[in-house]
């Protein structure tokens, strides 16, 4: 395993308006349906390179987590769409209920994943995949079984998170591919100091890590972000999860990982100051539009996109126009 000596990247950490971004645009489909429904509508949308053996890779949640996907949204929208299935998971690097695969399981039955098969990737060992036109890794080490499936549905909890700024499709697969061991200590070391990586450093580190599964699969891959119960903290914090105060949105799909994470972040940007200040403020303060800036430096996808509202004839909206009327989170 090589890991490069490299420089962070400066100046990266900018919310960069529409009207500056620059290349191709790519599709995202939008719907404010959150159930299965609509997780069913978005994924028959860009479900077109799906085959084979399929994996559903989401975050399953510490014990009792209160702002994971439902477990019975997914329950409902596996058995109507993809019912061979299994959803994948690694151990945690951090202490905690996740940290063993024996930890891990009893976990899963807590919060209710226990309705197909949950494999736990790392359970029996790792497996290296190339990362290509990385400056910090040549290679990541990610779950030994990643490699058994012919396609993978990213389907992704779209929230805040404490050290990423926020947790879109880039976090869930480039920390939640990585093995709990090897892969994830690489991600978060700097030097030796477990947990020392600076901020851009580490956005760098996750997304070269994403961009190692994203090629593995190539076409072979789809994106489903779901805007609700946005706490600024991640779901890795279970009970201890700062207070939900965003609004929910909606559901959004693409094939490009960039423009999927790119659209819920200009989602967020387009809400009232008093909405969106907490999460502005966590993605801020964290460096997180790195994960943004840097995912289109590694050529993972576009910033520009069309945003197509699903629940009103495919017209094409704008994120303001998306967030129009969006409801203060109730628990």
């Amino acid at each position: 395993m090589i890991i490069r000596k490299a420089t962070p990247g400066s100046g990266g950490n900018r919310y960069v308006p529409y009207e500056e971004r620059t290349g191709n645009e790519s599709i995202v489909y939008f719907t404010r349906d959150l159930s299965p429904e609509g997780i069913g509508r978005m994924y028959a949308r860009v479900n077109g390179n799906i085959s084979g053996k399929t994996a559903v890779k989401l975050h399953t949640g510490e014990p009792h987590g209160p702002n994971i996907i439902p477990p019975a949204w997914v329950k409902a929208f596996l058995e109507k769409n993809i019912p061979d299935a299994a959803i994948v998971e690694t151990n945690t690097f951090y202490d905690g209920d996740r940290q063993t695969t024996e930890q891990h399981r009893k976990t899963l039955e807590i919060n209710g994943w226990n309705f197909c098969p949950v494999d736990i990737m790392d359970a029996e060992g790792t497996a290296a995949l190339p990362v290509k036109g990385g400056k910090w890794f040549d290679e990541i080490s990610v779950g030994k079984t990643l490699t058994d499936y012919d396609s993978l549905l990213v389907l992704t909890h779209f929230k805040g998170h404490t050290m990423g700024g926020f947790g879109g499709s880039n976090k869930n697969i480039g920390i939640g591919c990585a093995d709990g061991k090897i892969g994830k200590k690489m991600i978060h070391q700097k030097a030796g100091n477990m947990w020392g990586v600076n901020e851009e450093e580490f956005m760098e580190k996750m997304t070269e890590s994403a961009k190692a599964t994203v090629d593995w699969f190539g076409k072979k891959i789809t994106y489903i972000n779901v805007m609700r119960n946005m706490s600024v903290s991640c779901d890795c914090e279970g009970v201890g999860a700062a207070p939900v105060v965003t609004p929910n949105v909606g559901i959004l799909a693409s094939v490009d990982i960039l423009a999927v994470d790119q659209a819920c972040v200009d989602l967020v940007q387009a809400m009232t100051e008093k909405d969106h200040h907490d999460l502005i403020e966590r993605i801020a303060t964290r460096h997180g539009y790195r994960q943004l800036s840097y995912m289109k430096e590694l050529g993972m996808g576009n910033d520009r996109y069309v945003l197509i509202d699903t629940d009103n004839g495919d017209v094409r909206i704008c994120p303001k126009k998306a967030v129009e009327g969006v409801v203060p989170f109730v628990k």
